[in-house]
């Protein structure tokens, strides 16, 4: 990297004062680094999990009552019931876990800033320790520990001690809506896939189209995660696959017995 002038950049280029400070630049421009990131990815993980559960959930449902009869009407209803109950059950899940999540962060946060007011010397010390840990020398450690604490102290201690932003605490609502509207979505195509085709069909056809939307849920699943796509795709459809073979067999089961 090199100065306007051409020159290369040193350290002392970098010096507070330094004609060249500035507004830092990322790194890797393409890559996400913006604040709210952890919140994004915590409802769009809600999103992918709740359409997940709704594909399988309602596929399996639906799949067990049609092996058991040709009535539309009841696989209509005994689907339809499922869509709303895995939406409201996902939505308060999703809810009360993250507004527990929540709950903790904020008290962490207050612990933290009343350990600031009463023993300022001590958390500097502690700050000071905690980057050493991470490697850095005795002299380099009080230096970054001095300046952070010296443009917000609470900040400094709240990221290297908790990882939290104290302006970006997980938001409850967002993953509880996230999730019912995904649970709904999800839970709709294989409704629709065993409603609509003739009885002597409706199966296959249902079974096609939830191991296809799993295979896509996969996907997406890991292109949010960073991991391997091929894995998390086989998972998926081999666990929305046997879900769906236990219940039509005990659906089959059922109605041959005539319960």
């Amino acid at each position: 990297m090199t100065t306007d002038s051409g020159e290369p950049r040193t350290p002392e280029s970098f010096e507070p004062g330094n004609a060249d400070d500035g507004p830092i630049p990322p790194a890797h421009p393409g890559e996400p680094h913006a604040a709210g990131l952890s919140s994004r990815l915590n409802w769009l993980r809600a999103g992918v999990l709740g359409a997940n559960d709704g594909i399988v959930s309602t596929a399996g449902l639906v799949v067990g009552v049609a092996a058991a009869t040709t009535e539309r009407g009841v696989i209509a209803t005994a689907g339809i019931a499922g869509l709303v109950a895995g939406a409201v059950s996902m939505a308060l899940g999703e809810y009360v876990s993250v507004s527990t999540q929540r709950d903790t962060e904020k008290a962490m946060l207050a612990k933290e800033r009343r350990e600031l007011a009463e023993s300022p010397d001590e958390e500097f010390a502690e700050l000071i320790a905690m980057y050493r840990t991470k490697g850095l020398s005795a002299g380099t450690a009080k230096l970054v520990a001095q300046e952070l604490t010296d443009h917000d102290a609470f900040a400094a201690h709240v990221d290297i001690e908790l990882g939290i932003d104290p302006d970006e605490l997980t938001n409850p609502w967002h993953a509880a809506y996230a999730s019912a509207l995904s649970f709904t979505l999800g839970a709709a195509l294989p409704l629709l896939a065993i409603l609509l085709p003739p009885a002597g069909i409706r199966i296959p056809i249902t079974f096609v189209a939830v191991l296809l939307a799993l295979a896509l849920t996969g996907t997406i699943s890991a292109r949010l995660g960073g991991s391997k796509q091929s894995k998390a795709v086989l998972r998926i459809v081999i666990g929305g696959a046997l879900a769906m073979a236990v219940t039509f067999g005990v659906g089959q089961l059922l109605g041959t017995v005539g319960v």
